[in-house]
């Protein structure tokens, strides 16, 4: 489903300045959503799991770190972090970063047609704070490291094959990864607060051992045109890639990106924004912002990991605000989906959709005790908007 340039309008519980004044002019016939009057409807109490759903939705805790999962042998990581989820002949896999020093690397859920857990298994081992990442169109999983340092790591979701180290992808503090079949390229987030916006081209397209980094080149407004431009040393030693190229643009600790329809969307979690790149048109713009909200709570804080859902619409996880995963519809609305209570400490990471897009998997980076030992991972069923 195509979305406008713009998210313009209505903004569940305050106005819709959230988007800026720009943004603003060009909705100011918009009728503002009241409070609750999201797609899905006002959240309802806390469910046994600690969860604020919408009427007709329910929550199922899927693995706990430290604990087996389901009937498996296998003993599900720490600090569960970034996710997708892949087809499986009639059921689907769920993977899952894990974000521990030394010690991370990704695991992997199978689930039969039914959503019955039918293994989980280890997909990469041993790397280094293993946060978001990003699928392929050739079904591999894209693990992340977030150190200054860090590589990406192509990963097998069924576990056959050996995960391999993408050197050519570049070393910085690596956070999410889309993939873009149409310009065949991969777009790269960096969580540092002088980060930049990378796309790697690879040489040949599903064959990442070799191709360019480039950065987002452009001024220093929230809005405007872009370009690439070539890092020359996608290593980073001595000189960070961010520090490479005069003109690259920084944000504020880049986080979650998503690819749909010519269109990039990223978050900074610095400045609590969502972002846009409008590939048809080489335009940058600011979509959301918390921080320009008046006369209410901003609906959307602490901007983290972001998914899309076939029907157009975005799902943000918070880390922080209100534990949080708000959604963000193509006409306009945002507004919590869920809320998971009892858990200030964590964050939410790895949303991620099934794919016929009945299920949301997600996690409780740190669950209720605050610790990476913590971590609780989830799924949601219901009636998602087709």
């Amino acid at each position: 489903m195509e979305r406008r340039s713009f998210l313009r309008g209505a903004v569940v519980g305050t106005s819709a300045a959230a988007f800026g004044f720009t943004l603003w002019q060009g909705a100011a016939s918009a009728a503002p959503a009241q409070p609750g009057s999201g797609p899905y409807g006002a959240l309802g109490p806390a469910d046994a799991n600690g969860i604020q759903l919408p009427a007709g939705f329910t929550s199922r805790v899927i693995a706990r770190s430290g604990k087996k999962v389901g009937s498996t042998s296998y003993t599900w990581h720490k600090a569960p972090d970034g996710g997708a989820c892949f087809a499986d002949g009639s059921g689907w896999i769920y993977v899952s970063n894990s974000e521990i020093s030394s010690t991370g690397g990704a695991s992997a859920v199978r689930f039969s047609s039914t959503g019955a857990i039918t293994g989980a298994y280890r997909i990469l081992s041993n790397t280094n704070r293993n946060c978001a990442g990003g699928a392929t169109p050739w079904n591999t999983w894209l693990s992340c490291e977030e150190v200054s340092t860090g590589y990406v790591y192509e990963t097998d979701p069924w576990g056959v094959n050996a995960a391999v180290r993408r050197s050519a992808m570049g070393r910085f503090n690596h956070e999410a990864a889309a993939a873009d079949p149409v310009r065949k390229v991969i777009y790269l987030t960096e969580d540092a607060s002088d980060g930049c916006l990378y796309r790697f081209v690879p040489t040949t397209w599903g064959n990442l051992s070799s191709g360019t980094l480039q950065v987002l080149k452009a001024g220093t407004g929230t809005s405007g045109s872009f370009t690439w431009a070539t890092v020359p040393d996608p290593d980073g030693s001595p000189t960070p890639t961010r520090d490479q190229v005069s003109g690259a643009k920084l944000f504020n600790s880049g986080e979650g990106c998503h690819y749909a329809n010519d269109t990039v969307w990223f978050t900074t979690k610095g400045d609590n924004r969502l972002w846009q790149l409008n590939l048809l048109s080489d335009t940058y713009e600011l979509a959301y912002d918390d921080s320009l909200v008046v006369g209410g709570s901003a609906p959307l804080t602490g901007v983290d990991n972001v998914t899309g859902a076939a029907s157009g619409d975005l799902f943000v996880a918070e880390d922080g605000g209100n534990m949080e995963i708000c959604v963000i519809t193509p006409d306009d609305v945002v507004a919590p989906f869920l809320r998971v209570t009892g858990q200030s400490s964590s964050e939410i990471c790895g949303p991620a959709f099934s794919p016929d897009g009945s299920r949301l998997y997600f996690s409780s980076q740190r669950g209720t005790s605050g610790s990476s030992s913590g971590g609780i991972t989830y799924e949601v069923t219901g009636p998602f908007r087709a």
